[in-house]
């Protein structure tokens, strides 16, 4: 794990806050000049902690209406057959993450659809047709209460 301090920290803080601050601006914020700034913006993309960039899009205005949260359960978990789920997984938009689970289910996925007919076209052309399911239990969501990607940043990783 790379070493990250608390001014790494607040770097990170602001960046999922606002992404598209200035280099300058963050400098500003994190009390630092600009090249050092730089610099640990640099190491941190390079390490693999700041993985990307991008916007948080409102899947609402999208036409995207319906999130559901899918379990599958699958009576085969050889390579071949793993590696082609992934590949099916990997190539639909809709999937917006596929997690391997404990308990009753293997994976449970987030799915996104414009409404119910554009949800059960997806569970009949892609999911019933990913190699070795046996079991599909969806749970549409009613209402979303919170939704955010912004980790927060644990002491134990200053160093």
């Amino acid at each position: 794990m790379p070493k990250i301090d608390r001014i790494d920290a607040d770097i990170l803080s602001r960046l999922q806050s606002d992404g598209r601050l200035s280099n300058a601006r963050l400098a500003e914020q994190v009390s630092l000049s600009e090249t050092p700034c730089w610099r640990r913006l640099k190491r941190l993309e390079e390490t693999g902690v700041i993985e990307g960039y991008q916007a948080v899009v409102n899947r609402r205005a999208l036409g995207l209406g319906v999130m559901a949260f899918v379990q599958l359960t699958c009576s085969e978990h050889d390579e071949e057959t793993t590696a082609e789920f992934q590949n099916a997984i990997e190539a639909s938009p809709q999937v917006l993450s596929c997690h391997n689970t404990t308990g009753d289910a293997d994976f449970l996925l987030q799915v996104v659809a414009s409404d119910l007919d554009d949800y059960s076209r997806f569970v009949e052309k892609v999911i019933r047709r990913l190699p070795g399911v046996t079991s599909i239990r969806s749970n549409l969501s009613l209402r979303e209460l919170k939704s955010s990607n912004r980790l927060p940043i644990p002491e134990a990783v200053f160093r």
